[in-house]
């Protein structure tokens, strides 16, 4: 019993971390982990149980979502689900370290470029003298190999899209984190179809349905709490969040 409550409120608080700025999976996996499951059966757990507090949260935000750019909101979530799907797949069929030595390095960058970005973009725009943005195409390109990653790994996908576009469209934080969640929730979506029917992630079930229980709760209650904030405020939640993601994650490693 204490090792489901334990795995339950990681579940929670993963499920918070995920609908307030990402990093939920660097909670969900090491608990997994520490109670014998092996990376790959853990990874795989974690994405099946995140993903209905993933739906969670973006049901919670579904009026607030707006679109990235002028990029359909269609044709990026088509994207974010197909990547997911690729990402699942190489899951499946890769080792289980492939991502893992780079992952700390892609969050460290991530994690700059969402504390610089707008700035960034906005400086890049008074010297050029013109509005400086990723086009559409390039827009879906990314998503597609961010998608992937999460489908793969997901470990801060959220961190990085919020970085993507705020570099690539000067898109804030706080005004993107609706849009940002219901990615998540299409990139987890498609990687936890395939993980059902092709990975061992249905061996553990009372691991899975405690940590799905606490997701859930999590998720809805940090939807409701981010956007409650104001957005100074939850831009640096985001922000810390990344941060200390980032300073963990090379401390794992």
């Amino acid at each position: 019993m204490y090792e489901l409550l334990f795995v339950l409120l990681a579940g929670v608080a993963a499920g918070v971390l995920n609908a307030m700025g990402g990093g939920g999976t660097f909670v969900a996996l090491p608990a997994l982990v520490a109670f014998g499951l092996s990376p790959v059966t853990a990874n795989a757990v974690s994405r099946v149980a995140l993903v209905p507090g993933a739906v969670a949260s973006a049901w919670v935000y579904r009026r607030e979502i707006t679109p990235v750019g002028v990029t359909s909101t269609k044709a990026l979530t088509a994207i974010s689900v197909i990547g997911g799907g690729v990402g699942a797949g190489l899951l499946l069929v890769l080792p289980a370290s492939s991502f893992d030595a780079a992952a700390p390095w892609l969050l460290a960058f991530a994690t700059a470029i969402l504390a610089f970005g707008r700035r960034l973009s906005q400086a890049l725009s008074s010297a050029l003298g013109r509005s400086v943005g990723m086009s559409s195409r390039a827009v879906l390109i990314s998503q597609f190999f961010l998608a992937v990653y999460g489908g793969y790994f997901g470990g801060a996908v959220g961190i990085m899209m919020l970085a993507l576009w705020s570099i690539g469209l000067g898109l804030d934080a706080a005004v993107s984190n609706p849009m940002r969640i219901a990615q998540l929730a299409a990139i987890y979506l498609s990687a936890t179809v395939l993980f059902l029917i092709a990975s061992d992630a249905l061996t553990a079930p009372l691991l899975l349905t405690a940590m799905l229980t606490g997701a859930v709760l999590g998720g809805f209650a940090g939807a409701h709490l981010a956007r409650r904030l104001p957005a100074w405020l939850l831009r640096g939640v985001i922000l810390t969040t990344a941060v200390t993601m980032t300073v963990l994650y090379f401390l794992r490693g």
